[in-house]
This record gives C-alpha cells, structure tokens and sequence, in this order.
C-alpha cells in the first residue's frame, strides 16, 4: 500500500493517483495535515507529497514530517535528503559548497554592521534574493551603493515580505501582454495586491539576514537540468525582455542539441553527491564560458515539462530518446518496480 497526499489541481497527485490505478498499486489518498497522520500511514510502506512552497502549512509541516518518517519503514517521495533545502536558497549556498559544486560565487550575512561593510567594498551590480521564492520572485538587481544600503537596512529593520505581491502583478502583467495571462488573472492580481493570499497572511517577514549573489552578466537564457533518480532532462530558457532574469520568461526551447552536455554531467554528479532523489537546476555561464549553478529545487512545474522534451540523459550521457513521464519515475524508483 502507497499513500498519496492528494489535492485536487495538483499535476503530481493527480498523475501519481493514475499511474497506480493504471498499474494496479494498492493506494490510498491520506491528507498529511491530519492530526493522526502517522497513525494512518501504518499500513503503507511509502508516502508520495508534491510539497508546495506557496502553502503556508506545507512550510510549517513538511519537513519535520519527512524528517520524523525517517524514523520509520516508510519511504518519502521527497525524502529529507531532497527536500531540506527546498525553497531555501541560503541553505543551497552551504549545500554546494560542502560539496565543491560549481556555484555562483554569493554572501550571507547575519549582521547589519559587516553586511554594511560588504556594501562599501563590493563592486556592483549585485543580485539580492530572499531566502524564499521562486519564478524570480523576491530577486533584485543592486545597481548602486546607496541600494544596496537600503536593502541592509531594510533586512535588519522590519523585513521584506515573503511574496512581493506588487512584484507578482507586474510579472501577471508582462504575461497578460504576451497573451500568457488571462484578464480574469490580472483581476486576481490586484486584488491579491491588496488582499494578500492565505500564504502571505500566514507569512512573517524575511529578515535577520541578507543574501547576495555574483551578478554574471550577457546571459540570454539560462540553462535548466532536471534529475530524476538516474535520468536527466533539460531546457534553455531565455532571459525575459529588458530584465536578467530567466525563470518564470516561459519561452523555452527543448531540442537537445541546444544543451551544454557539461551541465547534464555537473547535475548528475551533484544529484548522486547529495542523495537526491529529484532536482531541477539553473545554470548560467560566467565570463570564462564556465557552467555555474545559480540555484536548486526538487520540485519544477510540470507544464512546460511535460510533451515537450525527447528524451533524456542517463548517468552515462547515452541519450534515450523515449517519453519524459517524471511521476512515474519517481514511484517507480522509490518502489524500485521493474521498468
């Protein structure tokens, strides 16, 4: 028996659910925000939870849960080996550098005074990001000194909410003008302007600390890797209109010949380094054409994944040119089914 976190809407729960029906896996659908929900995963020797970095109880919950079920027989898809530094890029910045991992070269500081003292010596521009975020969300080019004293100031003094909702509508916006956001859309985006949503009335601010990283600049599009147990699959997405930021642009291209092979390579070699069981990396080029990994997520957005990719990698490098059906992948290897 499996159990699955299920939510209606969600891509994965929703494939997982179907994958075991069409496979005939015995399965239930448990919710783990029950108070007993220990008690009702007893029976099944694995979990299955698309963990949500937007839902306020998944941040509260997820991670103690996964990592509390690792006292147990039951497995996790994610495990607290993939999940951990989930929607935390402070916490990616420690994890690949334990590991020698090509990383844009970035700064932490837990202290207004030597986070000032950062800001007077270094060059600019600088990006500023949260912790939190994702879709290029909460992330700011530093063009200036003076900026960058504002965001010290502002990081040790009443914070930064979690998700900037003005910045979400201009991004709604530019969508809207590229045909890719509906005009009921937009009206949702002012209204959550105003609003707010039950994730950022549950929120508190970002503060006690700051992060930057190595601005790299004439990137047209970044390169996006995605790990699934011993399979790899990638895209490039390019840098939206007048901006530098790649991710959340939705224009990408699938054709494999378009992928730096280095980056496949660079992404299984950290997926196997650091236990992960799924992983989606973004990768950019510095100034000497060498691959450097801006950030990591175990989680990626199925829609632009799914139908779009020929083929993937495996750890050798051999190109497969079979469907890309990541759910399966990960029921599959967490179950250790024959493919």
């Amino acid at each position: 028996m499996v159990a699955i976190h299920f939510e209606k809407g969600n891509n994965y729960s929703e494939r997982w659910k179907s994958y075991c029906e069409e496979k005939n896996i015995p399965y239930k659908i448990v919710s783990c925000y029950e108070n007993n929900i220990i008690d009702q995963l007893e029976d099944c020797k694995a979990l299955f939870w698309h963990v949500n970095n937007l839902d306020f109880r998944d941040q509260l919950l997820a991670k103690n849960l996964i990592l509390a079920l690792g006292n147990t027989p039951i497995k996790v898809y994610p495990d607290q080996h993939t999940v951990w530094h989930f929607d935390d890029k402070v916490a990616q910045k420690y994890l690949f550098e334990s590991i020698g991992a090509p990383l844009v070269p970035s700064y932490v500081f837990y202290d207004k005074q030597k986070a000032l003292r950062f800001i007077d010596i270094t060059s600019y521009p600088k990006v500023f990001k949260l912790s939190k975020g994702g879709a290029a969300v909460n992330v700011v080019l530093v063009k200036s000194k003076r900026q960058g004293r504002q965001l010290v100031k502002k990081a040790f003094g009443k914070g930064f909410p979690v998700l900037d909702m003005k910045s979400v509508l201009r991004d709604r916006y530019r969508k809207f003008r590229l045909g890719k956001e509906s005009f009921l859309g937009l009206l949702k985006g002012v209204a959550r302007l105003y609003l707010g949503t039950p994730f950022t009335q549950m929120s508190s601010n970002e503060k006690g600390y700051i992060y930057f990283q190595e601005f790299i600049p004439d990137n047209k599009f970044d390169v996006r890797v995605i790990t699934v147990g011993n399979r790899a699959f990638a895209h490039k997405r390019m840098v939206r209109k007048n901006d530098f930021r790649a991710s959340g642009s939705g224009q990408a291209f699938f054709d494999k010949e378009s992928i730096d092979i280095e980056a496949i390579r660079i992404a299984f070699e950290s997926s196997q380094k650091l236990k992960l069981q799924s992983a989606a990396y973004d990768f950019v080029y510095n100034k000497d054409g060498q691959l450097k990994i801006v950030e990591v997520s175990y989680a990626f957005s199925p829609a632009p994944n799914r139908h779009h990719h020929p083929g993937y990698w495996d750890p050798d490098l051999k190109w497969h040119a079979k469907d890309v059906v990541f759910e399966d992948w990960m029921i599959e290897d967490l179950l250790q089914l024959e493919k």
